[in-house]
């Protein structure tokens, strides 16, 4: 797929630790199947997650204080579509990137998922249907 991203960043994309806090942690890793997802699926009774951002972007860093604003108003964004957002952080192993403050949305839709990524300039979100395998999708 051709895109605007370089292909540093796509590679630390892929190689992100995508860190779901709150009662049931888990570490969610692109393209590989998440039981602990699977499960928080089934018990909220959703098909599809979404682990999302609105700090950094375009993957340029801001300041704490903007990416807080910024994670601010994504929340009230999901909180209008009636679905939880669950605090995450996105952490690479080794860039020494500072961690991202992202949520986890379980029920956000695919098309929900691109139009708030877009929304808050994101390059790309991780997406899991109902094989609770996260995927890059990329944005640009």
């Amino acid at each position: 797929m051709a895109t605007a991203i370089d292909e540093a960043t796509l590679r630390a994309y892929r190689e992100t630790h995508y860190r779901v806090l709150g009662d049931a942690p888990m570490t969610l890793r692109i393209d590989q199947a998440s039981a602990p997802l699977a499960a928080l699926h089934r018990a909220l009774g959703v098909a599809s997650s979404a682990f999302i951002t609105a700090a950094n972007p375009f993957s340029q860093r801001c300041d704490d204080n903007a990416n807080a604003r910024r994670q601010q108003a994504l929340a009230q964004d999901v909180v209008q579509k009636g679905l939880q957002a669950i605090d995450a952080l996105g952490e690479h192993p080794s860039n020494g990137w500072p961690a991202e403050p992202s949520f986890l949305v379980p029920g956000l839709s695919l098309a929900d998922a691109r139009m708030l990524g877009a929304k808050y300039g994101q390059n790309a979100v991780v997406w899991s249907g109902d094989d609770a395998v996260p995927r890059l999708v990329l944005l640009r």
